[in-house]
């Protein structure tokens, strides 16, 4: 008989590379810099996970940048300054992107796994496709290469839209929906993987949520890394998580406990 869970789709910065998320927010600190406007972590962090124009939006949105930006600029940012900065961010992003592409630990041995259990691999991230060229190789050389790849721009709508998870299921051939699992450390993905008709697993540690290095997370006080963990979790189950994890380490546990909900239903 077939296992249950038909296929996972996978966020890529956060989830399985980029220990932290850090490679958007240092190319978009350095971008806002050069146009002369201060961005602290916390914004560039707080609408991550949508496409990186949608992100852009939303941070020029932001009182505290909008009025920055004003005060630099002399006017209000207009989608002309979008445009201008996201010619900058690309290149920036393509920059750090490559090099942050360490797989999280855990993350191949888990896509073997899954694998093994007839369960096909998706994924879909923020980044464009330019900004994944160097992120693909690398994490096909440390042995992750999803089946199927859906990156920014390549859906009519970006997250929170459902589209993204369900070409990669069209692609897959993997149905019905709810018999899919969406893995993400963005409360959007949360939201993506809910809108899609999917299961969403939150990763509350290896993510935005922390937003820190491996080393710098693990350096952290049991109290302070708890708080912190413990925040993130939240979040991500206020945008629908069904599960939430440390990060995909844990995964297969979750995707167990699935199939047998699915295979009870």
């Amino acid at each position: 008989m077939s296992f249950p869970v038909k296929a996972v789709i996978f966020d890529w910065a956060g989830t399985v590379i980029d220990f932290g998320c850090m490679a958007p927010v240092e190319a978009l600190i350095d971008v806002f810099a050069e146009a002369g406007v201060d961005l602290s972590e916390a914004e560039a962090r707080r609408d991550m996970g949508k496409a990186k124009l949608d992100h852009l939006r939303a941070i020029l949105a932001e009182p505290g940048v909008a009025a920055r930006w004003v005060a630099a600029k002399g006017s209000v940012a207009a989608e002309a300054d979008v445009l201008a900065l996201y010619a900058k961010l690309e290149p920036a992003m393509t920059a750090a992107a490559g090099k942050s592409a360490k797989l999280i630990p855990g993350a191949a041995e888990l896509v073997a796994e899954l694998r093994g259990l007839g369960v096909k691999i998706g994924s879909g991230t923020g980044y464009t496709r330019e900004m994944m060229a160097d992120i693909l190789p690398s994490a096909a050389a440390q042995g992750y290469a999803p089946d199927f790849v859906v990156c920014a721009g390549e859906t009519p709508t970006g997250r929170p839209a459902p589209f993204m998870t369900w070409k990669a299921l069209i692609a897959l051939d993997a149905w019905p929906a709810s018999a899919c699992i969406k893995v993400d450390d963005a409360p959007v993905g949360m939201q993506e993987g809910k809108n899609a008709g999917c299961w969403a697993v939150g990763l509350s540690a290896s993510g935005n949520g922390v937003g820190l290095g491996r080393e710098a997370f693990l350096a952290l006080s049991d109290e302070d890394r708890a708080q912190r963990v413990s925040e993130s979790e939240r979040q991500l189950r206020a945008a629908g998580a069904d599960y939430v994890i440390e990060d995909v380490s844990q995964l297969m546990s979750v995707v167990h406990d699935i199939a047998k909900r699915i295979a009870g239903a």
